[in-house]
C-alpha cells in the first residue's frame, strides 16, 4: 500500500539518500542540493515550504518538496522515486499531492526546473499540467528546461 505523507524528521535519511540517487545517476551533486538535502527543515520547511513522502509498506520510497521562493510562488524540487519502486504511479500520486499542499500554502503559481535528458520527468510534469516557462533564475548549472503551473 502506497501514502503520502508529511515530512518527520525521521525522513531526513531517505529525503537524502533518495534524492543523491538520481542526481548521481545523472549529474553531480551541486551547492543547492547539498544545502537541501542536508537541512530539510531549516532550507525548505521553516521558510515555508513543505516535503511529502511517499511511503510503501511504511517504507520511503519517493519524495517531492515545495520550496518557497515569493509570496504565492514555490519550486516543486527534489521529486525522486527509488529505482525499486518505479512504475507503480508514485511519481504522479505524490506530483498531485504536492500540488494540492502548493494550493493548502497560498500559492498561485509552481515552477520547476529540470533537464531535457529526464524525459520521462518532463512528461510527468506536462501531464501534472505545467508548461514551458522561461525567466526563472537557476542556481543549478544541470537545468536547461523551466515550467510552471498557474493554480
Amino acid at each position: 500500500m502506497i501514502e503520502i505523507v508529511n515530512f518527520q524528521p525521521n525522513h531526513a535519511t531517505a529525503f537524502k539518500e533518495l534524492n543523491e540517487a538520481w542526481i548521481n545517476e545523472y549529474f553531480e551533486m551541486e551547492e543547492s542540493d547539498h544545502k537541501a538535502l542536508s537541512d530539510p527543515q531549516g532550507y525548505i520547511l521553516d521558510k515555508g515550504g513543505a516535503i511529502l513522502i511517499a511511503e510503501m509498506d511504511e517504507k520511503p520510497v519517493g519524495t517531492c518538496a515545495l520550496i518557497k521562493m515569493d509570496d504565492g510562488v514555490f519550486e516543486l524540487a527534489k521529486m525522486a522515486v527509488s529505482p525499486e519502486a518505479q512504475g507503480q504511479k508514485i511519481g504522479w500520486r505524490i506530483g498531485l499531492a504536492t500540488i494540492e499542499k502548493a494550493k493548502e500554502l497560498g500559492a498561485e503559481r509552481v515552477y520547476l526546473e529540470t533537464n531535457s535528458i529526464l524525459k520521462p520527468a518532463i512528461h510527468l510534469y506536462q501531464k501534472l499540467g505545467f508548461k514551458d516557462a522561461k525567466g526563472y533564475c537557476s542556481p543549478y548549472a544541470r537545468c536547461n528546461v523551466q515550467m510552471e503551473l498557474v493554480l
